[in-house]
């Protein structure tokens, strides 16, 4: 008997180390990063038959609570694919969405749902996860803000925890819309003008718990930075990013993640990377972006170093903390992952 113990704890010993080693092997190829958030490209990960399973702009990622990674694209073939961690196609459905832009994970009492926004049909759409659309929103013509439909332009959605949900009009008047979770209009922030409270391409908007309080986190893409409000639409913060037209703001533990459209203005094409904040906001890495140098406090111009990237529009962080990178305008790619290391 105790030998038998002592054959079965040399087993396990040697389990661990096996696993152990190739949880911190060296990968194979370049490493992309500073500081300790660095990372492994993989840009076939997402690669599917194009023939069958098309995309055209893959706009937004989010991963749901069985792992799985959904991806939404403009594309009306399959607006929505649905991979797992290794890059299987588990599923794919959509055809309504031409102008599909934002996607939303939200969960009411263990039941998930996804909200998209679509650009071109000026909509806000609430589905369960497999499509079946359960709410609409058209444009808010009681502000007084819209004279048609065609002026609301609506690019991204956060929910907060009472169930209330923020509608961000990037491409549009640039204000924010708050509803409460029936769809009925409570207010508006933002909008476009020259003060720090109004916006400009207010791409992306998400809620930040990491200090405890929550807060809301909008992007002033054209400025390069991103804005804190208060949940009824006070300013509270203007988080400088100089070089880096930000698209929305993605939220995993202490970090924000964010994909940067372009450097270090909206000029450039296909000058993008991702760029990582921690808790306090200061920019710690840069994944295919010069490193974060600081002077006296004060954040120095970023822009791409290593064209890895076209134009990344989107980042989904799983439980691993390994990113998955959709981009804009980039030839049809299929999602990259960027393997922490």
């Amino acid at each position: 008997m105790e030998r038998r113990k002592f054959i079965q704890a040399s087993a396990l010993v040697t389990a661990s180390f096996y696993i152990s080693r190739d949880l911190f092997a060296k990968p194979k190829g370049p490493v992309y990063g500073q500081n300790n958030m660095r990372y492994a490209l993989d840009t076939k990960w997402g690669t599917l038959d194009s023939s069958r399973y098309p995309v055209k702009d893959c706009h937004e990622m989010v991963q749901d609570k069985k792992g799985r990674i959904i991806l939404l694209t403009n594309e009306t073939k399959n607006n929505i694919l649905v991979y797992n961690t290794s890059g299987k196609l588990l599923e794919n459905w959509g055809h309504e969405f031409p102008g599909a832009h934002g996607l939303t994970l939200t969960n009411e009492n263990g039941t998930e749902y996804l909200f998209i926004t679509d650009t071109e049909k000026h909509q806000v759409y609430k589905t369960t996860m497999d499509g079946k659309i359960l709410m609409t929103i058209d444009y808010p013509k009681e502000t007084g803000v819209y004279k048609e439909q065609k002026e609301f332009v609506p690019t991204e959605t956060t929910v907060a925890d009472n169930g209330d949900f923020y509608i961000a009009d990037g491409y549009g008047a640039q204000y924010v819309m708050r509803y409460d979770r029936s769809g009925k209009l409570l207010g508006y922030f933002g909008g476009r003008g020259v003060g720090d409270e109004h916006l400009d391409n207010a791409h992306g908007i998400c809620v930040d718990h990491r200090k405890g309080t929550p807060t809301l986190i909008v992007t002033d893409r054209t400025r390069n930075c991103f804005k804190r409000f208060s949940m009824d639409g006070q300013l509270l913060e203007v988080i400088s990013l100089p070089g880096a037209c930000v698209c929305r703001a993605v939220i995993k533990g202490d970090h924000l993640y964010a994909a940067v459209l372009r450097s270090p203005n909206m000029d450039l094409s296909g000058s993008g990377f991702v760029t990582i904040l921690d808790k306090d906001n200061k920019v710690v890495s840069n994944i295919g972006g010069t490193a974060p140098v600081y002077t006296n406090g004060q954040l120095q111009p970023m822009q791409q170093a290593e064209k890895i990237f076209v134009h990344p529009h989107d980042v989904c962080v799983d439980r691993d903390e390994n990113i998955y990178v959709a981009q804009w305008a980039a030839g049809k790619v299929y999602p990259y992952k960027l393997r922490r290391v």
